[in-house]
């Protein structure tokens, strides 16, 4: 495998995740979940025959999520993401009271589960604290708290 060298001089390209698409059974299900979760509607359009598209983004978030017919070939339920939060105590809250069933909150890694423990970080360390929900296919979110953001690109 060749080594790739950084070049420091080459103009660093701005690249944005801002989209991650969804794969679901039912499109009226997965929007009215969305919405109670209290995402933006950012489009509901049917640009061709058999073709639905679908996109939420949650607050203050520069990436949406789409979903619908004719968008992915993937399995419903077969998607895992990230959701990032600045409180996880303040997030697991608002989850609770919008009647998601969101898993109980813990800290360590968020892999394997043996390496959980219970309850969020005692010192609230960012990138430590988690919890967890799916939507109606089964689709994963996993919750995660970061308070002060790690040096880099």
């Amino acid at each position: 495998m060749k080594q790739q060298k950084s070049d420091a001089s080459v103009m660093r390209v701005a690249m944005n995740l801002e989209v991650h698409i969804l794969p679901v059974s039912d499109v009226e299900r997965s929007k009215q979940f969305y919405q109670l979760l209290g995402w933006r509607l950012d489009q509901d359009v049917a640009p061709a025959k058999n073709v639905r598209i679908v996109q939420f983004t949650p607050p203050g978030s520069g990436c949406s999520v789409t979903f619908g017919n004719g968008l992915t070939a993937a399995a419903p339920g077969s998607s895992a993401a990230a959701l990032i939060v600045s409180d996880i105590r303040a997030a697991h809250g608002e989850f609770s009271r919008r009647g998601i069933d969101a898993s109980e909150m813990w800290h360590g890694a968020p892999f394997p589960l043996e390496a959980r423990l219970p309850g969020p970080d005692p010192e609230r360390t960012s990138y430590g604290s988690f919890f967890a929900f799916t939507d109606p296919d089964g689709n994963v979110w996993l919750v995660q708290e970061v308070t002060t953001r790690r040096p880099g690109v």
